[in-house]
Order: structure tokens, then C-alpha cells, then sequence
């Protein structure tokens, strides 16, 4: 890795007690006006006064010691790498309180950052420009100077000048509205003091928004705002919302500290959501539900979505991490909770099952490379800081939490947060203080075994054997890290404190035993454990490790998923740890094929889903292959007999688990091209295309995806009509995601030119990109280079935030010759992006495993894959 960057933390010799700030944008040339009138306090006498400031030039600033005269700062010095600015004055500024006054102007930029502009379209057509901000990491003084780090609260005392026809929202409620003097078309809208804050959650938005609004239980005003004339389709987030106040409230013992909270949906929006207190953004797709035109996964989504950011009211505004370091416990809190409480109010769900899907496995994908990081990483800069926004700080972070919950056991675990949020409410910690919390309520050794968790990268693989002796099973442990190219041949043995649970075939869904291995081997005897029963580690797939068990235990495991007498959670553990095991050539991948056969039977929707992921990152690999076909036919076989179960439309009393198997299932038979699904899809797109039977909401990815993978240039320009005419983002981004499917290579130049062209939101364009780059060998080709022709308009775009290091790695991930590798390491040497070092250097790793595998089992999967296509497969 190049040097990091030198980084100085701001001094501590003048600091904010409360930020009095007027801002005034113009919503036509893009600039805005601001004044700040601060109550700082002076610990130690200087001249000089340091704050961070980017993009804002000062035109005037002066300090008043309490009850003095006021001096003029006499230079202002930009340190614009590292976003501050030192203001000099021209006598010492002596210990004790007073007032800093800053004139200044700044820029509504396009950057999805700071103090920004959102563009929208109005009901009648026009184009307008909202004003937002997103100041998370470090982005607050892009609006006003500050002192922007998050240990350094204040409190906050906001007013906005802005058109009268305008609505204007900030963290607290509105105190005061009235006429400017200036312009008989402004008015001056005054919010009342917040709590004592981090500058990263301060927010404001001016804009035109409908809402709809509740009380909740504890008497909390709730307000959905939507874009104009689209209130209805606040409804579900307002629900999910008023139900989740007083489960936090409740689930925490404190109750929310603020007398309203809003929730808006942005149109430009680079994140899926932001937690500003009392005032929470969220992009159009993780806030709006149509009764009509969303589908069932779009529902989930936006309540785990609000779960997400209403626990950050808690945990993260009233107690903030102290540094960037502690990011990760801010976000993979959040990120285990929203679970928690998707599960309160939707218990039909199944949510925590799906969990292990979309979390726990990413995040130990991610955590087998080499170029991983620990859940704690050391962060200066800010260009460091957008770094650690991922899977690792969200995923891993939600993961060893909910093992830690799982071990602790929840009463203690609730316990120990209330004390937490207690103990430093209004202030700031570190990881360190909450482990204090939770031992203290537990008395287990919280810290000892959560270090080894989140200060060192990677995770175990635990081997296991048995031995029958009489009546009892004897287990033979043995914990190594797990690496994702192969066994771990370190010098060090790194080791974890692994809590592990054991079952067997007596009751599956209880634990028979319960340890903490904290040492590199141990065995344990099973008492009363028949030859007969077979025995399971890491019930509920829980504990944050992979299982590789001898060979005749888990021959033994294998009928359990045949007749599901196994959870749903664990065989899909089971399942997960095969393919990983596969993945890193400790066993052969023809050994997982004829495990994802036992599945035959299986009804369980998150099941399919992480198969299905499996199978996909398989039919990636092989599309390197010229028997790519003979994948596709086992894609077939695997999925037609529950496509045949489900059929085509939704029977009475079924739920929400259904519709989302439906649609994946219909979905992968369609893009592996089983005959009678893409006849049926065809046959449902003229319809729907006709107007004559509009598809449901639910039925248009599966049905999409597979009309544009076996279509032509007048399916794709179908599509793109139904992308013009649609009204609401969700269905926008649905065609997005899809348009990459197509295969022809004229096609797929044309789809790469919609990207980046007026028609899609700048946060979207990744997943158009993306999407080609995962929709076939050609489009893997010409995504790359793509991306590596229009660098320098991408890279503007996000300006190193974190939608590159997701284009990144969208792009080049599916590559598998080492070659290539060398390829994207030259050009991202000759073009750094230094948000997405570590993105590039895992993509670079992950192709050089995927070449690896190819000429590592590639002949045995083709062998395999043959054999078995004895009699032709019906269609």
C-alpha cells in the first residue's frame, strides 16, 4: 500500500459549545449564503483557530471574548488537502468563552455530498432542484466551517432562508417562520436547539415534498416525506416506522430524545439511507411502497431499512463512536438490529434466516481474502474513512454482534446496552466501553472474546472428527484460519475464542452442548449419542466460522437435508461451508454439486436464494469454459421441480416468502433458458407490454430477465420504453438492474451508453454497469472497458466515494486469468482512486482464486456435469 497520508487530528485549544447558523441557498445558480454566529470557548490562550473547511470561501470572521471588544481575524489560511482552514488574529485570544462570527459562500454541488443539489421532476414535467445534504463521514464542511469530527458535539440553533412555496425540514421542529426582509418571496424558517450533537448528523433539506404522518404509541411525531403527489407511497414506511420508536424505545429502556423525526425520500442519493437526527434520508427506493407497482422483496428492504436508521437514533446520534475507528459499531449494530426489529413487526419474514444470507455469508466471502482487514481499522484521513464502509464494518460487524447476543443470551445483552447508552448519552465511546457494558452485565469475559473477533481479520475453520466410544461420541476440534486459497500455511496461528454449539439428531434445533474453544485443538464427549444420530456444529449457523467435518460425518448430515428434518438455517450452513470449501480447493467442487442435488425437496425461500448465489458464482466461473451450457442444464434440472411446485401465479393464502421464492426461482429457470418458462415469460411481457394484463410486481424482474437475455434490439428498446414511462424509481431501477442480461455485442454498447446518459440517476448508473459486466462473458469485457474509457467522468462523478469501489468491483470481479489481474493493477497504478485501494487489491486476489479454480477442477466439473446428462432433460 502507497504511505497513508500525515494526519493531525484538530487542535483542542478553542472548541464549540453552539453553532448559530443562517444558511440561505439559491436554488437557480447553485450557491448559497451562510452565516455562523458560534459560542466557542477559548481552553488555551492562541491566535489562531483552526477548523476544517472545504469548498467555502470565508469572506469575513471575527472572535468577541464574553463582555469585549471583537477582533477581525487578519488571514485566513486554506490547508485545502487537508479541509481546514486557520484563521490568525492579530492579538492573543485569551482564555474563556465568546463568540466566532464567519461569513461565507459556498457551492450547491452535484456530488451527492455536503450542502447538494438533488434534481426532480415535477408532476407537470418541469425540471427543479432540490437542496440536501449528506455530511457523513466528513462532509459537514462542505456547508459551513466546523469542527468536523465526531467527538467534538455541540448543539445547534439552525434557520434557513428559502422560497416561501419551498418546504424546509432540519433535525428539530420548526419554531418560527417568517417573511425575509430582503425578498417578499423568502421567508426565514427557525428550528429550535438540538440535543448536544455531532456535526456528521447535522441535516437540512428545501424542497416540495408531500407527507403523511402519525403519532407513535409514546406520542413521537412520525412524517414520511414523498415526492409531490406520491404521499400514498409513504403509508408502509410510516407503519414500519411508528411500530419501531417504541420497540427501540422499549428494547433500549430509553426513550427517543427528540419531540418529532422525518423521514424524506431523495431523489440523488448516494447511500441507501442516512440517520441524521430527527431528520432521515433515504434514497426513493429504501422509503417508497405502491400498493400497486412494488414488489414483495422492495417491502422488505424498506423495513429493514427503517429499522436500520431509527436504531441509529440510539445508537450512534444520542452515544457516538469517538473516532472513525469505531465505525463498525455504529453500522454493524444497526445492521443486526434492523433484523431484530423487522422481526417484531414482520415475523412472517423468516427474517433472521435470511440473515445468514445476505450478511453473515458476504461478509465471511469477503474475510477469507488475504486482503481483508480487521472489523477495527485505524482511520485518519477522510479519504480513509469511505474506505471502511463495507461489508466488513456493516456484515461481519452485524455478525459477530448477533453471536455475541446469541452467547451473552438477550437479557443481559439488553442489560448491558441500556447501561451503555446510559452511562454516555450526549457524549462519545469506543468499542471498548460497550464490551465494559455487556461484561458487566453478563460477568463473561466480553472483551477477551470479542478482541479476537474484531482486532484481528479472517475467522477459523473448525475441522471436526468423531470417534464412537460405547454410549458416547467423542469430538476431536482443531480451529485454523480459513483462507480462501486453500489451507493456512502462516507462521503465526492466529486463534479465536469461538463459541460453539452442538446438536444431533435427538433435537436439532437445541443445543446438547455449549463451549468456548479458546485454544488451537480440544475434544469434547457427547454423552448418550447412539452410532445412529448424527451430529451438527454451529446450530443456527451462528457462530462467525466454517465447519469441515471428516467424511462420515457428513455423509450422516446428508439425509437430514434430504428429509429437512435439519432447520432451514443450518442446512443452508451446511450447504454455504461446502461450496466455500470447494471455492478454496480443500475439497472438490463435484462434492458440493451432488450435495445442491439433495435439495431437491426444499421449500424454504432463503435457501434457494443463497443455492441460487452459489450456483451463479459457479456459472460465472465457467462461462470462462466452452461447457457453459452443461451448467446452465444442471441450473435447469436443480430448479424445474420446485418452478414446476410454485407455478406461475399466486395461490390463496400465500405469503410473502412465497412470492419472493416464485420470482427467484422463475427467474433462474428463465436466464438458464428452460424452454417453458421462457415461453410462458414471452408470452406475459406482450401482455403486459399490450396493456392487456399489466405482470405483478413480483413477477417483472423473473419475467424481465429473461425476455432480455434470450431477446433482440427490439425487446431492448421495448424495455427502455417501459424505463421512459415509468413513473416510480423502483421500477426504473428494476429495468436497470436487468438491461445487462442482453447478449449481443451491439446491444450491450447500447445499455453501457444509457448508463451514464440523462435517463439514470447518477447513483444508478453502477447497477446498469454492473449489471452488464454480470450478465455475460461479453459484457464482462465491455463493461471493463468501459469503465477504463469513461474513468475520468466516473471517477468525477463519486468523487472517491464509496459507489466506485462498488463499480470496482461489480466490474472486474468475474474475471478468472491472471492476466487480467495484472491488467486491472496496472490501471488502477496509472489511475489511482485512493477510496478503493483495498477494493482493487481484493478484486486483483479474487480473480487470481478464480483462475486458480478454473485449472484446479474445471475438468472434473466438466466430467461430472456430462456424465449426469445420460437420458435428454425434459422440458
Amino acid at each position: 500500500m502507497p504511505e497513508k497520508r500525515p494526519f493531525e487530528r484538530l487542535p483542542a485549544d478553542v472548541s464549540p459549545l453552539n453553532y448559530g447558523l443562517c444558511l440561505k441557498p439559491d436554488l437557480i445558480d447553485f450557491t448559497f449564503e451562510g452565516k455562523l454566529e458560534a459560542a466557542v470557548q477559548v481552553k488555551n490562550a492562541t491566535n489562531q483557530i483552526v477548523m476544517n473547511c472545504a469548498d467555502i470561501d470565508i469572506i469575513t470572521a471575527s472572535y468577541a471574548p464574553e463582555g469585549d471588544e471583537e477582533v477581525h481575524a487578519t488571514g485566513f489560511n486554506y490547508q485545502n488537502e487537508d479541509e481546514k482552514v486557520t484563521l490568525s488574529f492579530p492579538s492573543t485570544l485569551q482564555k474563556g468563552t465568546g463568540t466566532l462570527k464567519i461569513d461565507f459562500v459556498g457551492e450547491l454541488n452535484d456530488k451527492m455530498k455536503g450542502f447538494y443539489r438533488s434534481k426532480y421532476t415535477t408532476p407537470t414535467g418541469d425540471t427543479r432542484y432540490a437542496a440536501v445534504t449528506q455530511f457523513e463521514a466528513t462532509d459537514a464542511r462542505r456547508a459551513f466551517p466546523c469542527w468536523d469530527e465526531p467527538a467534538i458535539k455541540a448543539t445547534f440553533d439552525i434557520s434557513l432562508v428559502v422560497p416561501k412555496d419551498r418546504v424546509a425540514l432540519s433535525n428539530m421542529n420548526v419554531v418560527d417562520r417568517k417573511p425575509y426582509p430582503d425578498d417578499e418571496n423568502l421567508v426565514e424558517v427557525k428550528f429550535a436547539r438540538t440535543p448536544v450533537m455531532s456535526t456528521y448528523l447535522v441535516a437540512f433539506v428545501v424542497g416540495e415534498y408531500d407527507f403523511v404522518e402519525a403519532r407513535s404509541q409514546d406520542g413521537v411525531l412520525v412524517r414520511v416525506y414523498t415526492p409531490v403527489g406520491k404521499a400514498e407511497q409513504g403509508k408502509f414506511a410510516l407503519e414500519v416506522a411508528a411500530k419501531t420508536l417504541p420497540f427501540y424505545k422499549d428494547y433500549f429502556n430509553v426513550p427517543y430524545p427528540l419531540p418529532k423525526i422525518d423521514l424524506i425520500a431523495i431523489a440523488d442519493f448516494a447511500a441507501g439511507a442516512m440517520e441524521n437526527w430527527g431528520l432521515v434520508t433515504y434514497r426513493e427506493t429504501a422509503l417508497l411502497i405502491d400498493p400497486k407497482n412494488s414488489c414483495s422483496s422492495s417491502r422488505q428492504w424498506v423495513a429493514l431499512v427503517v429499522g436500520h436508521e431509527l436504531a441509529h437514533q440510539w445508537f450512534g446520534n444520542l452515544v457516538t463512536m469517538e473516532w472513525w475507528t469505531h465505525l463498525w459499531l455504529n453500522e454493524g449494530f444497526a445492521s443486526w438490529i434492523e433484523y431484530l426489529c423487522v422481526d417484531h413487526c414482520f415475523p412472517e419474514y423468516d427474517i433472521w434466516t435470511q440473515f445468514v444470507s445476505a450478511d453473515y455469508t458476504r461478509a465471511q466471502e469477503l474475510d477469507a481474502l488475504d486482503n481483508s482487514h480487521p472489523i477495527e481499522v485505524s482511520v485518519g484521513h477522510p479519504s480513509e474513512v469511505d474506505e471502511i464502509f463495507d461489508a466488513i464494518s456493516y456484515s461481519k460487524g452485524a455478525s459477530v454482534i448477533r453471536m455475541l447476543h446469541d452467547y451473552i443470551g438477550d437479557e443481559d445483552f439488553r442489560k448491558g446496552m441500556n447501561l451503555y447508552l446510559t452511562k454516555f448519552q450526549q457524549k462519545n465511546a469506543a468499542t471498548e466501553d460497550l464490551w465494559e457494558s455487556l461484561e458487566k452485565a453478563s460477568g463473561k469475559p466480553i472483551a477477551a472474546v470479542m478482541n479476537t473477533w474484531t482486532k484481528q481479520m479472517g475467522f477459523p475453520l473448525i475441522y471436526v472428527e468423531a470417534e464412537q466410544q460405547e454410549d458416547d461420541r467423542v469430538l476431536k476440534l482443531v480451529q485454523k484460519k480459513f483462507c480462501a486459497s486453500g489451507p493456512y500455511t502462516g507462521e503465526d496461528f492466529p486463534m479465536w475464542m469461538v463459541p460453539i454449539s452442538i446438536c444431533t439428531s435427538d433435537d436439532p434445533t437445541c443445543a446438547k452442548m455449549q463451549i468456548l474453544m479458546d485454544k488451537p485443538e480440544l475434544t469434547v464427549v457427547l454423552k448418550d449419542t447412539k452410532p445412529e444420530q448424527w451430529v451438527k456444529l454451529n446450530l443456527g449457523t451462528v457462530g462467525f466460522y466454517r465447519t469441515q467435518y471428516s467424511p462420515a460425518m457428513l455423509e450422516a448430515l446428508l439425509p437430514a437435508i434430504r428429509d429437512l428434518s435439519l432447520p432451514p438455517v443450518d442446512r443452508l450452513g451446511l450447504q454455504n461451508d461446502l461450496f466455500s470449501l470447494a471455492r478454496a480447493g480443500i475439497i472438490s467442487t463435484v462434492e458440493v454439486l451432488k450435495v445442491m442435488e439433495a435439495f431437491v425437496n426444499e421449500p424454504n425461500y432463503t435457501v434457494w436464494s443463497d443455492l441460487s448465489c452459489n450456483l451463479g458464482i459457479l456459472s460465472t466461473l465457467l462461462s470462462h469454459t466452452d461447457f457453459h451450457e452443461d451448467i446452465q442444464a444442471f441450473v435447469r434440472d436443480v430448479f424445474s421441480p420446485i418452478g414446476d411446485r410454485l407455478g406461475w401465479d399466486p395461490r390463496p393464502g400465500e405469503g410473502h416468502l412465497d412470492a419472493l421464492l416464485r420470482g427467484l426461482v422463475l427467474g433462474k429457470l428463465g436466464k438458464a433458458g428452460h424452454k417453458a418458462t421462457l415461453e410462458e415469460a414471452r408470452r406475459r411481457f406482450k401482455d403486459h407490454v399490450e396493456g392487456k394484463h399489466i405482470l405483478s410486481a413480483d413477477l417483472r424482474s423473473p419475467v424481465y430477465v429473461t425476455v432480455l437475455k434470450h431477446g433482440d434490439s427490439s425487446t431492448l428498446d421495448t424495455m427502455l420504453k417501459l424505463h421512459k414511462q415509468a413513473d416510480m424509481q423502483e421500477e426504473k431501477n428494476r429495468i436497470e438492474r436487468v438491461l445487462g442480461a442482453i447478449s449481443q455485442p451491439e446491444l450491450i454498447q447500447k445499455v453501457l451508453t444509457f448508463a451514464l446518459s440523462e435517463e439514470v440517476r447518477p447513483q444508478d448508473t453502477v447497477s446498469v454497469i454492473g449489471g452488464v459486466a454480470g450478465g455475460s462473458k461479453q459484457g464482462r469485457k465491455a463493461a471493463w472497458k468501459f469503465v477504463r474509457d469513461n474513468w475520468e467522468e466516473l471517477y468525477n462523478r463519486y468523487q472517491g466515494g464509496f459507489l466506485i469501489s462498488r463499480l470496482i468491483k461489480l466490474t472486474v470481479d468475474g474475471f478468472a486469468n491472471d492476466k487480467m489481474a495484472a491488467e486491472v493493477k496496472a490501471f488502477f497504478e496509472s489511475h489511482p482512486a485512493p477510496s478503493a485501494e483495498r477494493t482493487v487489491q481484493q478484486c486483483c486476489e479474487n480473480i487470481l482464486l478464480n483462475a486458480a479454480w478454473l485449472k484446479r477442477d474445471a475438468d472434473n466439473i466438466h466430467h461430472f456435469l456430462a456424465q449426469r446428462r445420460g437420458p435428454p432433460a425434459t422440458v
